[in-house]
């Protein structure tokens, strides 16, 4: 399939997913937008031909540009989510310009540190640096306005009610290189990625959200590279590569696919046919470690029975 074509139908996977996936907040609003009218606009923000601030947002929206945006509810509007993703080597900034909502009658406006889908979180809780409760930032509880929020990964959401038609908000959102980024979602369907955790403890996942094909070229775990094959299981290991699949969004919920534990370099080709793949890198923070892979959306003539 053409590259050209597979970007949009990867907005449109995104796009199905977080209306299938969103339960928690979607079964009960009962949104009358039509997911194909979302789609066509989220597609116009990823390739703006002119002026992309100043724009206005839907109950259930999705972001990847920079800009201005507001929303103003008609009537009541429950159980909102705009899903915010930028590049995987870069981070979110919001900030508050205008905010007129009553907090006392229900309203609420809240960005979180991440994504929920499925009643899964990413990160998930264990690679993450706070608790779930405090990755959301609640603006009736803390009235930061003119206060920048700061994601610290590639994706996050803003959560939202507005129960009177008038009410609503205005927002700048900005983006900006992480030089060491940790736990993303990549938005397109192929790619090269390295990702490099500089003597810090941390699990660092980087997630595709459709069936991939990975092909691992480089991992250098705190030594000198020697060539070795991929194994099932690294034992008591504290350094290693994992590769996950499965139909949730939380990698701790994922299946083995593969490990790495040791220096490698070459090309180590591996096709997962879940609704999600993961390549992961577990750190001890004793030592640098580095990774390099290549990934491709697998076609549907690959696709082979692994998840259920």
């Amino acid at each position: 399939m053409p590259p050209a074509l597979k970007v949009p139908l990867l907005i449109a996977l995104l796009w199905m997913r977080v209306l299938q996936g969103q339960g928690r907040y979607i079964e009960q609003n009962g949104i009358n937008d039509d997911p194909f009218g979302l789609l066509s606009s989220e597609m116009k923000r990823e390739f703006p031909q002119g002026n992309i601030h100043s724009q206005s947002l839907k109950c259930v929206d999705m972001l990847m540009v920079e800009g201005q945006f507001s929303f103003r509810a008609d009537g009541p509007q429950l159980n909102c989510a705009v899903f915010l993703m930028v590049d995987p080597d870069e981070v979110i900034s919001l900030e508050y310009n205008n905010v007129n909502i009553d907090c006392q009658a229900g309203d609420f406006l809240k960005v979180f540190d991440g994504w929920i889908l499925k009643g899964n979180v990413f990160p998930s809780p264990m690679d993450h640096a706070l608790p779930i409760s405090e990755r959301y930032v609640d603006f009736c509880e803390g009235r930061n306005l003119n206060t920048a929020i700061r994601s610290k990964q590639n994706v996050a959401m803003i959560l939202f009610q507005i129960h009177t038609a008038g009410n609503g908000f205005s927002l700048t959102i900005r983006h900006s290189i992480n030089p060491f980024p940790c736990n993303m979602i990549s938005k397109n369907p192929e790619g090269r990625f390295t990702m490099v955790i500089p003597h810090r403890q941390s699990n660092c996942s980087f997630s595709m959200i459709y069936p991939t094909e990975v092909r691992i070229s480089n991992v250098t775990l705190g030594h000198t590279n020697d060539v070795t094959i991929p194994v099932k299981n690294c034992g008591g290991a504290t350094d290693f590569v994992q590769l996950l699949g499965g139909n949730t969004l939380d990698p701790s919920r994922m299946l083995p696919m593969g490990e790495i534990c040791h220096p490698f370099s070459g090309s180590a080709p591996m096709k997962i046919s879940c609704e999600n793949t993961v390549v992961r890198i577990v750190s001890s923070g004793r030592q640098t470690n580095r990774l390099t892979f290549e990934y491709r959306q697998l076609e549907r003539h690959e696709l082979e029975k692994q998840c259920k």
